[in-house]
């Protein structure tokens, strides 16, 4: 099979990702579970063909000297696909991501009460989440929305472009890592040489462009980031722990002064097996969060989500409980996906 026939039947059967590997058949991830698209095996031949056909001369370079690259490949000029190349065992492999076309309404996401920070002239916002969780999904939809309807100049800087956007209210610049600049952190400064007004960077990876992001919210821009973090205290402890112990009060006084929310996210399979339901933790920066922040007291954050609901705020493990409650998720899926077995289980206790 061609790598054009294996891609088309993963979009026939709506996988989220493609796996090719040597030893094992082609391997699809539908619903969270890895299925098999044929019982061929791969060899090294089949992988290699399958990496070359796809990347280009500079990525194909990048893997021979680096062991890997990251890019987009089109597919019939509709379907974007994140790729991933990589050696393993001195065998070459690739993992692919389908991105979808469609951008979602917030609303749609289930998270409509965040529109009106978007609407914020400075600030940063957070959605964290293990990979795979949909991250890029409900940035595209905050991106889409300021598009649609504010007049900004709006910079993004990923790796790779996954979600393209077309100018509307907004004027949309879109900056590849490794095609059109460098790093993250450079493409961020000379962001604010371009007179931005929303700056997204796709993923904050280290001290550096951490250290950018936080500095371009407190000059008074909008920057949306990713972080593969779990639940809001522990997003605001791993930015703080990436710096040197002697900045770290410094970091957490900048944090609590421009921090405007943190989504932690997660896709969980339905139990009635159709599709995936997203499961969400929404925390605002409340005068309370802030103080917490700032004086290291986050381990009080929970508890100000947990009775935060005026503000638009809840716990991952409050919102699964719902979806269990709902008839949407099973019992053991709420149980593997809490962040807190014991606590879930004492608001489970409230719902009895």
């Amino acid at each position: 099979m061609t790598p054009q026939e294996i891609l088309r039947i993963a979009i026939e059967r709506g996988a989220s990702d493609v796996h090719m590997a040597v030893g094992r058949p082609p391997m699809l991830r539908v619903l969270g579970m890895l299925v098999q698209v044929n019982d061929i095996v791969l060899t090294p031949d089949d992988t290699n063909s399958f990496v070359n056909t796809i990347s280009s001369d500079k990525h194909l370079k990048e893997l021979t000297e680096s062991g890997g690259a990251d890019f987009s490949y089109v597919l019939d000029e509709k379907f974007n696909f994140r790729v991933s190349i990589f050696k393993q065992r001195t065998f070459t492999g690739c993992v692919l991501r389908l991105i979808p076309n469609e951008k979602l309404d917030l609303n749609d996401i289930g998270i409509g009460q965040v529109e009106e920070l978007l609407f914020k002239q400075r600030g940063l916002i957070l959605v964290t989440g293990p990979t795979g969780s949909g991250k890029s999904t409900t940035l595209a939809a905050m991106i889409d929305l300021i598009n649609k309807k504010r007049q900004c100049n709006i910079i993004t800087v990923e790796d790779p472009i996954e979600y393209r956007h077309d100018h509307s209210k907004s004027i949309i610049i879109q900056r590849e890592v490794g095609e059109d600049v460098p790093s993250f952190e450079e493409a961020i400064v000379k962001a604010l040489r371009q007179d931005p007004d929303v700056i997204l960077v796709g993923e904050m990876r280290n001290l550096e462009t951490i250290s950018a992001a936080i500095r371009a919210a407190e000059t008074g821009h909008l920057v949306m980031s990713t972080l593969h973090t779990t639940g809001a205290a522990r997003t605001v402890d791993r930015i703080v722990d990436v710096f040197p112990s002697n900045n770290r009060d410094e970091i957490r006084t900048q944090l609590a002064g421009n921090l405007l929310c943190v989504i932690s996210q997660q896709l969980i399979r339905k139990k009635d097996g159709n599709g995936r339901v997203a499961a969400f933790e929404i925390m605002f920066n409340t005068p309370s969060i802030a103080t917490h922040i700032r004086e290291n007291k986050t381990y009080r954050i929970t508890s100000d989500l947990q009775t935060g609901a005026k503000y638009g705020m809840f716990t991952m493990d409050s919102y699964l409980i719902k979806l269990y409650f709902d008839g949407i998720i099973s019992y053991q899926d709420m149980i593997d996906k809490c962040y807190d077995k014991e606590m879930l289980e004492k608001l489970l206790k409230n719902y009895a």
